[in-house]
């Protein structure tokens, strides 16, 4: 009694699917791979500046007048 047999991860996951979409579920898990990441390297005492992201910035476009 109480484990978690293979229908119920089934509905779990279709649940999941439904609430959060295919879109956003590959989003969640880089926001929490990212935390766990950060987390253990705070367990660790690795005090580096986390990576950053870079952005780009496109040209301004010019506009003739």
């Amino acid at each position: 009694m109480g484990g978690l047999g293979a229908p119920e991860i089934i509905l779990i996951i279709i649940a999941i699917l439904i609430l959060f979409g295919g879109k956003k579920i590959p989003e969640l898990m880089k926001g929490l791979g990212k935390g766990m990441k950060e987390f253990k390297d705070a367990q660790n005492g690795d005090h580096s500046e986390p990576t950053s992201t870079t952005t780009t910035h496109r040209p301004e476009e010019k506009t003739n007048v």
